[in-house]
């Protein structure tokens, strides 16, 4: 039996800030039961637990943290054992932990690149292998992935690690769309840009181990990327806020199976995703009615 109404329950990862924190407020908001998923509750992210635990009181949300780090499967695992254990269901899935790093692709490890891949690709991996045999026998479910405009839209260097991983993480919930479809189980991708403030993306940021390297296309390429976070700041209106993007969240979450879209843009610096992901997505659609694979897909799966 599908569960469209209110009063889903849900697992948002990487909740201890930005899109995460703000996703599990908003959802919250809208009746629902959120587990917060965050890293070291107890130590290093306690402040984070502790201010979700006042907002759930100040505002009757039903909200609760649980210990969950992505780069672990035992930590999946127990995560939404937990859940199961107190809800006896899981509706929904929010793929939103993930990692950023600035620097020059070169200066980056090999190591360094696996770290973002961890965090951003096999994350969702570890949590959808934790939580998929359940929401499959159960018939019913959402996965929400939260992207980047890079993929398809307007992307400046000095990313590399982050966009590729974001890049890969996209493929991956794409061919899951298809995948879990006949298990009653729906797929989207929602798509922030650049948003520079009210996040921690990039003021947490990591930088290249290879400090020479890194030195060296710093001298070359400066002042023109010194300002980088600003140029793409001023690409965004001043009215524009990272909210939009947990609204975004919530309200595909309230729609019902088989007729949420594939990919929903939240870009106020409009740099080009949503039309390059509209012809992509077309062909893909077409492609699959030629090989007869039609059943894969629904009302939503292209513009």
């Amino acid at each position: 039996m599908r569960n469209d109404e209110t009063g889903k329950v849900i697992l948002v990862t990487g909740a201890s800030s930005g899109i995460g924190a703000l996703s599990v407020r908003a959802l919250a908001l809208a009746g629902h039961t959120v587990y917060a998923g965050i890293r070291q509750i107890a130590t290093r992210n306690a402040a984070a637990v502790a201010d979700l635990t006042r907002y759930g009181a100040d505002h009757g949300g039903d909200v609760h943290a649980v210990e969950l780090d992505v780069t672990s499967q035992d930590s999946a695992d127990a995560a939404v054992d937990r859940i199961f254990a107190e809800r006896g269901r899981l509706d929904v899935v929010v793929h939103n932990a993930g990692h950023m790093v600035m620097g020059a692709a070169e200066a980056f490890t090999t190591e360094q690149f696996a770290d973002v891949y961890d965090v951003n690709v096999l994350g969702t991996q570890r949590v959808n292998r934790a939580a998929l045999p359940n929401l499959r026998e159960q018939g019913s479910g959402l996965l929400v992935w939260i992207g980047s405009s890079s993929t398809r839209g307007g992307c400046p260097p000095f990313l590399a690690p982050y966009f590729a991983a974001k890049a890969a993480m996209d493929a991956l919930a794409v061919s899951y769309a298809a995948e879990v479809l006949p298990f009653g189980i729906d797929t989207a991708i929602v798509v922030p840009g650049a948003f520079t403030t009210g996040t921690n993306h990039f003021a947490n940021a990591g930088a290249p181990a290879d400090v020479d390297c890194a030195e060296a296309y710093d001298h070359r390429h400066r002042p023109l990327m010194g300002d980088l976070s600003k140029r793409l700041a001023a690409l965004i209106p001043s009215e524009a806020d990272v909210t939009e993007v947990a609204e975004a969240v919530a309200r595909l979450v309230a729609m019902a199976h088989g007729t949420r879209p594939l990919r929903t843009h939240i870009d106020p610096s409009r740099d080009g995703s949503e039309v390059v992901s509209a012809v992509a997505d077309r062909v893909r659609v077409d492609f699959f009615r030629r090989i007869g694979l039609d059943s894969l897909l629904t009302a939503g799966s292209s513009l």
